[in-house]
């Protein structure tokens, strides 16, 4: 009878055992089902094919020219990048590699689905599998499923804004990534300490951020009383810009003007989406989400808002791979310095020409291929269809529109003017007629400047670019003299009439 009692206490003490884990596993499976499910099928940084560069232990080199700015290509989709010379190719780490592989992406699709269907199952009210026979075979606490699962959410939501909207993670993103040039330049404008003079800021792309010397646009107009500074990084949008202002510049009154040029965007969503992150907030999850054309690149933006970590997936990547590499790179002191001496580049592309009629390019033996893709870019680009050619300007026809509603009652003045096309100008396909491209711009009394459309055509030679699309240091010096002539013109007057008009 002893016996028996033992073995009866025994085998009831398993059963209420594998009851309470029964109703613990589930709370476990289910956080982890939504942990999984965010890091899983949030926006990658980077899409398919396009490397984000990043330095790692064996990316620098000593080389024997200064500091200058290269630019990276897709021969399908061109991405213009900035990067400072001496740090070599990026390389994809295997850890990388792996990471943004879409097969690996599905195994874990099928993971969560299997968490999630085991997670449910032990969640069941109802009989115990048929090994336990002496026990009750329902269980005496209430089950809330849905409670659990909104609570790891919650939970989830909650650790990613500490962690990645804070900015504490942005202060350690790699240097030489998109998202940290961009986390770089915004806190560095931030932090800086206002000159007292006209200050006039100037963003855009690649194509600006080498064409334009905020350096020597200081010289040319020192004497009027002008500060000019720089915000243009590769591969960025008016987007980006737009919300890049908003950092800089919360109250909207600290810049005598800011000047937009007239460019295209030519990134990649992913690569829109992983550089807009440092500068994005959770109420921009819907209007920088309808920026896209593709219902998947909506829902990774608007991911990526939310779940900020999920856009810096390659980053933390890169992070858990090198992490003393990358508190090296992040404690050096001269990122901002070689951007601020940069003087251009030397090389040209002369000797090369182009038939309109045929088509055809001829190059001098001495460019590289790297030259000879962007040239053809220029003038022959992948084709697109119409529907996204008026997408894109309607996008920035919006943003321009956010903008101006942004500056409407402040003494920033807007200035719109035209990039350089080319160095076969009207022949390249990637140019757009200046007035399409802002003619429906309702100007009212506030301070909008349209530049003249043809100002830069005297730049439409191979002597002034290094490739088919970035001006060299020849034609940066040019295109700056230029830019601060017109705009130290156009600006005077109208600094001269806020200071009649304020009473102060």
């Amino acid at each position: 009878m002893d016996n028996f009692s033992t073995n009866r206490a025994s085998f009831c003490g398993g059963a209420r055992l594998a009851t309470s884990s029964r109703l613990r596993t589930p709370y476990i499976l289910l956080l982890l089902c939504v942990i999984c499910v965010a890091t899983c099928f949030g926006s990658p940084s980077t899409g398919r094919g396009v490397v984000q560069p990043i330095v790692t232990a064996n990316g620098t080199k000593s080389v024997k020219h200064p500091p200058s700015i290269t630019a990276t290509l897709e021969r399908q989709t061109l991405l213009a990048s900035v990067t400072v010379s001496g740090i070599s190719a990026p390389q994809v780490s295997p850890l990388t590699a792996l990471w943004q592989s879409r097969a690996v992406r599905w195994v874990l699709g099928v993971v969560v689905v299997a968490v999630l269907y085991v997670a449910i199952y032990l969640s069941a009210q109802g009989a115990i599998p048929k090994g336990f026979r002496a026990e009750p075979s329902t269980s005496p606490r209430q089950l809330h499923v849905a409670r659990n699962l909104l609570i790891g959410v919650a939970v989830f939501t909650c650790l990613d804004g500490v962690i990645f909207h804070t900015g504490l993670y942005a202060s350690i993103l790699a240097p030489a990534s998109y998202a940290g040039r961009m986390a770089m330049l915004t806190r560095a404008e931030k932090q800086r300490v206002s000159s007292g003079l006209k200050e006039v800021l100037v963003v855009g792309d690649s194509r600006i951020a080498e064409g334009f010397s905020a350096a020597a646009a200081d010289k040319l107009g020192s004497e009027a009383g002008f500060k000019f500074l720089s915000v243009a990084e590769a591969a960025s949008s008016i987007d980006i810009w737009y919300y890049a202002l908003r950092e800089v510049d919360p109250a909207a009154h600290r810049y005598t003007a800011i000047v937009f040029p007239m460019v295209m965007p030519t990134s990649k969503p992913a690569l829109r989406i992983s550089m807009a992150a440092p500068v994005l907030r959770y109420g921009d999850c819907f209007e920088f989400a309808s920026g896209f054309e593709q219902w998947p690149d909506r829902f990774r933006a608007f991911t990526g808002s939310i779940l900020r970590g999920s856009a810096y997936q390659a980053d933390i990547a890169s992070l858990l791979e090198h992490p003393f590499e990358r508190v090296r790179n992040v404690r050096l002191p001269e990122n901002e310095h070689k951007r601020t001496t940069y003087e251009g580049r030397d090389d040209d592309i002369v000797g090369t020409s182009y038939n309109p009629k045929t088509g055809q390019v001829t190059f001098p033996p001495r460019l590289t291929e790297f030259q000879r893709d962007t040239i053809r870019y220029s003038l022959l680009p992948p084709p697109q269809s119409e529907t996204r050619t008026q997408h894109l300007a309607k996008l920035q026809r919006h943003w321009i529109q956010r903008i101006l509603q942004r500056y409407s009652a402040s003494p920033t003045a807007i200035v719109l003017m035209p990039a350089p096309r080319g160095p076969f100008g009207g022949f390249s396909k990637l140019s757009m007629a200046y007035r399409t491209f802002f003619g429906t711009i309702a100007v009212n009394d506030k301070s909008v400047l349209m530049l003249p459309e043809h100002m830069f055509d005297f730049l439409e030679a191979p002597e002034y670019y290094f490739d088919g699309l970035h001006l060299n240091s020849k034609g940066r010096q040019k295109f700056t003299a230029r830019l601060v002539a017109e705009l130290v013109k156009r600006l005077q007057p109208i600094d001269s009439r806020h200071l009649a008009s304020d009473p102060n």
